[in-house]
């Protein structure tokens, strides 16, 4: 397995901001010409089928991104340098999702050659998950389709995370009247924005997700006003709205439209909650494991992804965008062996 951390190394090594990942999907690419994998690609993003695949099957599909934030402030390490201690493997994306791409490569690799397998599997390295673009996994899931079942590989302790929520974004505008601060002249658009985002704060949307619980909205940024003698015409705030499955974004966004007088424009309906239900054989399966499942509050590329999906892979989400971000080794090498206990003889 020692060839899986190595490669994580050199990712680590490799700069791989969003829209910037070049390189990195050609260290993927020339670890899969030394294993004589075939692949194909499209822009950054780099996907291989099981060598026996066979049309009719259902697709089981292998999917982390190579793509990472821009380093943290605070880091003491080099960001760009995988520095080992002990089990420890220091450096920027060993956690997200380094540790998770290497392991679910090598759970494909593991299961490259067989041929009795009940479902084809294609392992999908993907960019532009950091920022939610869409030269990513969205161009790159036409390519591939049809699909049965996705993991998508994000650290989660090896937790399976049946359930995610979705991200839906609104710029909201409230309108006034602009006039003299000194005299009763003028509308106050921040007045106006206040009252809305008080029945923001106030507001429960009313069907609450057994996995993921309540929908969660939270005003975000707020701009207003051109000086202080001037009553401000105009007052922009950003709500960030956190979905459940039982509000697709758009649903979401034509309630909080309905509620509020300020003018609300989405950014994107893109980004709607996913998963699959607990009686999924995916979901069974882990939990006679003794998996812990549960619905996670972030977004991924799990979001686009329109057919059942989990999230799941070695690492701590807590370490993610951290400065000083780490993975243990072991972690890496237990979830190579657990993806194997899960996958081997699914049906789906």
């Amino acid at each position: 397995m020692e060839k899986y951390i190595e490669l994580l190394r050199n990712l680590i090594a490799t700069p791989s901001f969003s829209k910037d990942e070049a390189k990195a999907a050609a260290l993927i690419r020339n670890f899969l010409d030394k294993e004589n994998i075939p692949y194909k690609t499209r822009q950054n993003n780099t996907w291989a089928f099981n060598k026996h695949n066979k049309p009719g099957k259902p697709v089981i599909m292998l999917n982390s991104h190579i793509d990472t934030v821009r380093p943290a402030k605070g880091y003491e390490l080099n960001p760009f340098k995988a520095i080992d201690e002990g089990d420890k493997l220091y450096g920027l994306g060993s956690n997200d999702a380094g540790g998770p791409l290497v392991a679910l490569l090598a759970v494909f690799i593991h299961f490259y050659e067989r041929a009795d397998l009940p479902y084809n599997l294609v392992f999908a390295a993907t960019a532009e998950e950091e920022i939610s673009g869409r030269h990513g996994l969205e161009i790159t899931l036409p390519e591939i389709a049809p699909v049965s079942f996705a993991i998508v590989g994000e650290p989660t302790r090896m937790e399976l995370a049946i359930a995610e929520k979705g991200l839906l974004v609104l710029d909201c505008y409230a309108y006034g009247k602009s006039g003299h601060a000194a005299r009763e002249e003028g509308e106050n658009a921040l007045y106006k924005a206040l009252d809305d985002i008080q029945k923001i704060r106030d507001f429960k949307f009313e069907k609450i997700s057994e996995v993921l619980g309540e929908v969660k909205m939270s005003v975000t940024q707020i701009e207003a006003g051109t000086q202080h003698n001037v009553v401000p015409d105009v007052c922009h705030f950003v709500v960030d709205v956190r979905t459940n499955e039982h509000y697709p974004n758009k649903k979401a966004a034509k309630i909080i439209k309905d509620l509020i007088s300020s003018e609300v424009k989405p950014r994107s309906f893109r980004l709607n909650s996913s998963g699959v239900s607990l009686s999924h054989p995916f979901a069974r399966k882990a939990e006679k494991l003794g998996i812990k499942v549960y619905g996670s509050p972030t977004t991924s590329d799990q979001a686009i992804i329109p057919f059942p999906s989990v999230k799941m892979g070695p690492g701590d989400s807590a370490r993610s965008h951290s400065a000083d971000e780490f993975i243990y080794k072991s972690e890496i090498l237990a979830g190579i062996d657990l993806y194997i206990k899960l996958i081997e003889g699914l049906k789906v």
